[in-house]
């Protein structure tokens, strides 16, 4: 999947909503479908497969992000099943070990997925890592878990933008990267701990960008998003 060009691509709308009315009615609310929508564990738990295709047919491409992780033949039908549906991208989490990753890849070989392998969290901190048992700092545990899920054929990564010039450093630009953890200037950052601004994360590296409540929750989302993409320009 080519990294996209024009700004207002690189944002994926995360669709952080109860059900599939209150998601369309955001996606029209934008003034124009955006080219990606992420549908997570609530919208996806509530609705089912069914949002996926509502979603598509506004015109936007889905990133479903529900983070599979568990044993590799479970994995590897669970990608199969997100192939089918023709979503542009799905999550399993790099933790999950090579095993768990291979197995996905070679799922996801002939379709138009692109997988991404979730790093570390970004509501997570050195001490919330810590009390996991895992003693290195984020950033280092972030490059550990890309380049294993790397060396394992997964060439998408999702993590902070804190850690993207790190990982664009160490395994190049092969790699696409998708990146939450950002909030304009003038937007709360909210249970996020590694942040940075729209305009700082594609300058590191990012290719994609989520963003959630700064657009959806705007008293206006349709200038919200503006102001975003008026940002990367």
């Amino acid at each position: 999947m080519k990294a996209p060009s024009r700004p207002q691509d690189k944002i994926i709308i995360a669709l952080d909503v109860p059900d599939t009315d209150s998601a369309l009615r955001l996606i029209d609310a934008l003034g124009e479908a955006p080219a990606l929508c992420k549908i997570g564990l609530e919208l996806f738990t509530s609705q089912g497969p069914s949002v996926v295709k509502a979603v598509q047919s506004r015109g936007s491409r889905v990133f479903l992000d529900l983070k599979f992780h568990d044993i590799p033949n479970t994995v590897a039908h669970a990608v199969k099943s997100a192939a089918r549906l023709g979503v542009a991208m799905t999550t399993l989490h790099a933790s999950g070990g090579p095993v768990m990753l291979e197995a996905a890849a070679k799922a996801a070989e002939g379709s138009d997925l692109l997988l991404l392998a979730v790093t570390v969290l970004t509501s997570m901190d050195s001490a919330q890592l810590g009390s996991t048992g895992i003693s290195v700092e984020p950033k280092d545990q972030v490059l550990r878990l890309a380049t294993l899920a790397f060396s394992a054929g997964i060439v998408g990564i999702v993590c902070s933008p804190l850690e993207v010039t790190t990982i664009r450093g160490s395994l190049g630009n092969n790699l696409r990267i998708v990146t939450p953890g950002v909030r304009p200037t003038w937007a709360a950052a909210g249970d996020q701990k590694r942040v940075m601004t729209p305009a700082e994360a594609v300058q590191a590296g990012s290719d994609w960008l989520v963003i959630g409540r700064p657009i959806t929750a705007a008293q206006s989302p349709k200038e919200a998003y503006a102001k975003v993409v008026a940002e990367l320009i």
